[in-house]
């Protein structure tokens, strides 16, 4: 399946989550056996077996991606949550968004120093949520060794907040 192929089976839903915004739903291309296989095995082609410990899927749809990635890895799974949704002690960092301001949080014992750190999420948007992630993996010590994101809005540039980064992503709107 090509990138045009699975393009074409992301949908766009008008004012959601609020008026202005243009959400992009994943959810047929996941349904679809061949795309979402094909996605899971590109990201792991990219980034290499072995070289990567731990991945991290941030809320929510991040989980659904960076799930499998981290089976085919053989490395870890570990979620980044909006504030106050882990039960353990956290770090936290917050963030601006396409359309306001968030807080994200990850256990402080998630990552052992040194591990080498993969950070999946479905859309890079004004590149925030991303940036605030690879702070707090960095910040309880692990290594980012790249990020993927399923979609870059291109028009965002949330790239040029991860210069520095190997940034991998898929689908380019």
């Amino acid at each position: 399946m090509d990138v045009e192929q699975m393009k074409a089976l992301i949908r766009d839903v008008p004012d959601f989550p609020e008026p202005g915004v243009v959400f992009k739903d994943i959810t047929p291309l996941l349904a679809d056996e061949l795309a979402f296989s094909t996605v899971i095995d590109l990201i792991v082609v990219h980034f290499g077996r072995g070289n990567v410990d731990k991945v991290v899927g941030i809320e929510a749809r991040g989980f659904i991606l960076a799930s499998p990635v981290a089976y085919h890895f053989g490395a870890g799974f570990v979620p980044v949550r909006k504030k106050d949704k882990l039960p353990w002690e956290t770090e936290a960092a917050e963030y601006a968004l396409e359309y306001g301001t968030a807080t994200l949080e990850i256990h402080r014992d998630a990552v052992a120093p040194g591990e080498r750190v993969l950070i999946v999420d479905d859309v890079l948007a004004t590149g925030g949520t991303a940036k605030a992630t690879a702070d707090l993996v960095e910040r309880i010590g692990g290594e980012v060794v790249g990020i993927s994101c399923l979609i870059e809005l291109d028009f965002l540039a949330g790239r040029g907040q991860l210069d520095g980064y190997d940034l991998f992503t898929l689908i380019n709107c």
